[in-house]
């Protein structure tokens, strides 16, 4: 395993991530604010600062809702035909919350991915200039 980790399982790193606890010893926060990443594990001392999430929260934040938002839409249209401001009532409210429920752990995730399979002591990244 990579960082030189003790034994813990690729499943139990992952699931560290999605609760937002550091992926190499599961206690500490990696999350300072709702959004924002610590410099560093406060109970492990592992840091994060070579740690980016990028747009990859988001982008399956996107398509986990959107999959699931429109189909249900759609198939509340096919089946109840509601009114327009019914739609707008119910799915723009469910949109936002979605959205804030998933992306935190989607972050935390993607941290924990990175930290198992990507090597951030290489001095340099792959195409990189």
């Amino acid at each position: 395993m990579a960082h030189g980790d003790t034994d813990r399982s690729t499943p139990a790193i992952l699931l560290s991530g999605l609760c937002g606890r550091c992926p190499r010893c599961a206690e500490g926060k990696i999350f300072s604010g709702f959004l924002t990443i610590v410099d560093a594990c406060p109970v492990c001392g592992l840091g994060f600062s070579g740690h980016d999430a990028g747009d990859a929260p988001a982008v399956f934040g996107i398509f986990i809702l959107g999959f699931g938002i429109v189909g249900v839409a759609g198939l509340a249209e096919f089946l109840l035909a509601p009114p327009l401001w019914l739609h707008a009532v119910v799915w723009i409210p469910l949109t936002v919350v979605g959205t804030l429920a998933v992306l935190r752990p989607l972050k935390g995730l993607t941290i924990a991915t990175q930290y198992r399979f990507r090597s951030v002591d290489e001095p340099e990244r792959p195409g990189a200039s």
